[in-house]
């Protein structure tokens, strides 16, 4: 009749398949990829060469296998511990990330604009993302109630440890980029070779982009002779990839107060030939090529130039005198730029490059320190979190790849929140409308530490009290700043310092046991399973558990709005302006379900158990046909 909503994420190895052949039906025989076949079509042709480079290492393809397997979780709301659930773009995620970024497939994919992470770092200790092959779901929730382990080099399985985390979390995070999406990941010394490799593997090399150096902090950098084994490393890193490798950036500057503005005299000529760009210019006139400015624009800046001798009465002033005009003169108009064009020395026309203490970045930023401990200090009154990144770090790589309305940052590795504390300060800074999806695992904070003595029993308590905080603080400055304004100054938007709060947990929908039945005993059990299944949802889940376990099967975000409706005397929720129309109520008649299609939704969903029986059942089914409604069943 209509297909039911599976309790299962997104079968990502079946959606590779089908786009596979959709395009190759070719290399598929009795449902089998040919994989020869398919090689061949491409250009490559089986050689049996076993001696091609490959980045190999001992779990590889069964933590690839673990990164297509179907998740059997959900994700449930936590309406209490959230701050304006019901208005926010914004979203915090309690669980392992492995787990949540497959819940997070069918709803994201390429929707992400940039990933920031910043993994832990392979140093020995506290290694709780180690993953269990066979059932990621139960390793979670063990995880969840003990200390971290550690992944000694002794063991001789160090790096291995490592990749096996990372692979399958970076082949899942890829689906979830833009097109136009770049993923920045933080690492240091011991694991930022192989990083660099899975990365080429994952991204593909083509789309890397560079490798940001950052100093680690102020240092005192005198020499200081001493045995010593190796020099002092003060650096970390920020792998860049991009999704594609046409992808453009916008360029970055650091302001260098030091610098004195100077400004300078550019060619006015390029050797891009377009005719209509040609035009007499100084009694010039090239055959090839093209003038950088426009005919008008040119002789407006020729004038510009001329009036400035006038001010100065000085017909070859100096480049310092020059500047000190120029830079006067902005100020005096209140304008942010003025066009000047000479003619040089060597009788070639020459522009105006405005004088300015900005210097564009390179891939080394020594003007940032990574450790963001006097934010997180600021904000709790103590140091509540060890090493946390920097929030000036986060503004500047969102600003350099997140300018669009709307554009979504992802953190999976969130820690202390600073990933959300950047993109709400960069908002209001700007007028920016981003939104942040963090996820972190539950990881239990040492009893001995300031954060558990202080009431936070696991790192999400510290990253959600921070965004409460750091966002609480940021919308009171922005409220200030409206009531402030000068006459003529328009309040600027609040910005959305809000997030809607998500907990990993088994599915709504309950799983049929298989256990074989073998003797008289075990009969009656396997009849009490199949009366347990008569009710699919399990009994302590609520209607909001359920609805949102639907938004994520079929796709929608998880800041959908949703509100009621009474159809009859029975509730019902309309999810995103009747994208969906849901119903879990008991005693669902015909009547019913032709007022729930008079709202033309483009889904309805129903319970199983909503009907007295199925009659009533393939009476729905038909009213919803029709009417051209798809009709599901939880």
């Amino acid at each position: 009749m209509s297909d039911k909503i599976e309790g299962m994420s997104m079968d990502i190895e079946k959606a590779n398949m089908d786009k596979l052949r959709t395009v190759f039906p070719e290399c598929f025989a009795e449902g089998k990829l040919d994989i020869d076949k398919l090689l061949s079509l491409c250009g490559e042709y089986i050689d049996n060469d076993f001696e091609k480079y490959k980045f190999e290492w001992k779990g590889k393809s069964e933590s690839l296998r673990l990164a297509q397997r179907r998740s059997t979780g959900t994700l449930r709301p936590k309406p209490d511990e959230s701050v304006n659930f019901d208005t926010t773009q914004n979203v915090y995620i309690k669980g392992d990330n492995l787990e949540v970024l497959k819940l997070l497939q069918t709803s994201y994919y390429r929707q992400a604009k940039m990933i920031y992470i910043d993994p832990p770092y392979n140093t020995g200790n506290d290694f709780v993302y180690e993953d269990d092959f066979k059932d990621p779901l139960e390793r979670y929730k063990e995880v969840t109630q003990q200390a971290t382990k550690s992944n000694p080099e002794t063991m001789g399985r160090y790096h291995t440890n490592w990749l096996n985390m990372m692979y399958p979390r970076l082949r899942l995070a890829a689906n979830l980029l833009r097109d136009d999406g770049v993923i920045f990941i933080s690492i240091d010394d011991n694991e930022v070779h192989n990083l660099r490799k899975l990365c080429d593997e994952v991204f593909g090399e083509e789309n890397f982009r560079n490798t940001i150096i950052i100093r680690r902090g102020a240092k005192n950098l005198q020499a200081q002779f001493e045995t010593i084994d190796r020099l002092n490393s003060g650096f970390e890193y920020v792998l860049m990839y991009s999704k594609n490798s046409s992808t453009r950036f916008s360029k970055i500057y650091k302001e260098d107060d030091t610098a004195t503005p100077v400004g300078s005299w550019n060619n006015h000529w390029r050797g891009t030939d377009r005719p209509t760009m040609r035009y007499e210019l100084f009694g010039i006139t090239p055959e090839r090529g093209q003038w950088r400015w426009s005919k008008e624009r040119s002789y407006e800046a020729i004038k510009n130039y001329n009036d400035m001798l006038l001010e100065l009465n000085d017909d070859n002033p100096s480049q310092e005198l020059i500047d000190e005009w120029y830079l006067k003169t902005l100020k005096n108009r209140g304008i942010e730029k003025i066009d000047l064009l000479r003619k040089s020395s060597t009788n070639k026309p020459e522009h105006y490059v405005a004088p300015s203490n900005k210097v564009l970045l390179n891939d080394l930023w020594d003007d940032l320190k990574p450790n963001g401990s006097s934010y997180t200090t600021k904000l709790f009154g103590q140091n509540i979190f060890s090493m946390p990144k920097s929030v000036d770090l986060l503004k500047r790589l969102i600003s350099f790849i997140a300018n669009e309305e709307s554009d979504i940052i992802l953190d999976f590795f969130s820690g202390s929140a600073t990933t959300a504390h950047a993109v709400m300060q960069l908002n209001v800074e700007d007028g920016g409308n981003r939104k942040f999806i963090m996820v972190q695992l539950p990881e239990l904070c040492n009893e001995k530490s300031d954060a558990y003595k202080a009431g936070y029993k696991n790192i999400c308590d510290i990253g959600m009290e921070r965004i409460r905080r750091a966002g609480a603080k940021i919308l009171a400055e922005a409220e200030k700043s409206n009531q402030q304004l000068k006459f003529g100054e328009e309040e600027k938007p609040l910005p959305d310092v809000g997030f809607k709060v998500f907990e990993l947990d088994s599915s709504n929908l309950k799983t049929w046991d298989g256990t074989p039945v073998t003797n008289e005993a075990e009969q009656l059990e396997f009849i009490n399973r199949l009366n347990d299944m008569l009710d699919t949802v399990k009994p302590d889940r609520t209607d909001h558990d359920m609805i949102y376990e639907i938004i994520l099967k079929v796709g929608l975000p998880l800041t959908s709005p949703i509100s009621e409706i009474d159809v009859q005397g029975k509730k019902a929720y309309v999810v995103d302006d009747y994208l969906l129309l849901i119903c879990l109520a008991e005693n669902i008649t015909p009547e019913m379900v032709e007022e729930m299609c008079s709202y033309a939704p483009a889904k309805l969903i129903l319970g199983e158990k909503s009907f007295n029986d199925a009659t009533t059942m393939a009476n729905a089914h038909y009213i919803c046909k029709d009417r051209d409604i798809t009709l599901k069943f939880v």
